[in-house]
């Protein structure tokens, strides 16, 4: 498995990842306005050219992405999956990637309610309770580089 940013090519694919996985998993505890808000999202280009995206490749195939926004990379704003490649570390490996590359010493995101186990497992941390917003819900949930390191962390 190859992570490496996605080339400026394969930006459709990896947003039609996101949406197939986002609609898949996600979008069944969404209300009709919290889905539409994220469809919005990834047809803004405004926004997406504020994102620096990752991509896991096996084979030439697109098995997952992770998107960071900020200056420094610190918050995840996209972190998908392919369903056939759920459970076999290309996750661990995008996170792994991206926290090597973030700059600062915390890395936040806002969880869906279906992933924040997910972020738990990778050593991230509520803030405070479930959100609402546009009809999105989420957790805030914050990783601090300091607080993991020398623990034991590896890429499966």
């Amino acid at each position: 498995m190859e992570i490496s940013p996605v080339p400026e090519r394969d930006i459709q694919r990896a947003l039609d990842l996101v949406l197939r996985v986002f609609l898949a998993f996600e979008a069944p505890d969404y209300c009709e306005q919290g889905v539409e808000t994220f469809r919005s999202f990834l047809q803004s280009s405004e926004e997406l050219k504020k994102l620096h995206f990752y991509g896991a490749y096996e084979a030439g195939s697109l098995a997952g992405v992770l998107a960071t926004r900020g200056e420094d990379g610190s918050h995840i704003a996209l972190f998908f999956v392919d369903a056939v490649w759920q459970g076999r570390g290309v996750g661990r490996a995008l996170f792994t990637a991206a926290r090597e590359q973030c700059r600062g010493e915390r890395m936040t995101v806002h969880s869906s309610p279906y992933a924040k186990a997910i972020y738990e497992h990778l050593g991230f941390t509520a803030v405070s309770g479930e959100q609402l917003s546009d009809g999105i819900r989420y957790y805030p949930m914050q990783y601090s580089k300091a607080e993991t390191k020398g623990a034991y962390f590896h890429a499966d």
